[in-house]
């Protein structure tokens, strides 16, 4: 799975129209956010949380504390 900086990875439509409502529109607007943070975010779930890790780990990146 190689995923862009530029985008969101692909995740259900719930969580992707969460995380643009909330102003993360690429993978890079999401390094260092917490998951705690995104997890508030309605239709975020476990699953998208895990994607969206996945897809910054392949850049030595990773979601904050």
């Amino acid at each position: 799975m190689s995923s862009d900086l530029d985008t969101l990875p692909k995740i259900g439509a719930p969580a992707t129209r969460a995380l643009n409502n909330a102003g993360y529109s690429t993978l890079r607007d999401l390094v260092g956010v917490s998951r705690a943070e995104l997890a508030k975010l309605h239709g975020m779930g476990p699953k998208a949380l895990g994607i969206i890790q996945s897809a910054l780990e392949q850049h030595d990146l990773t979601l904050g504390s």
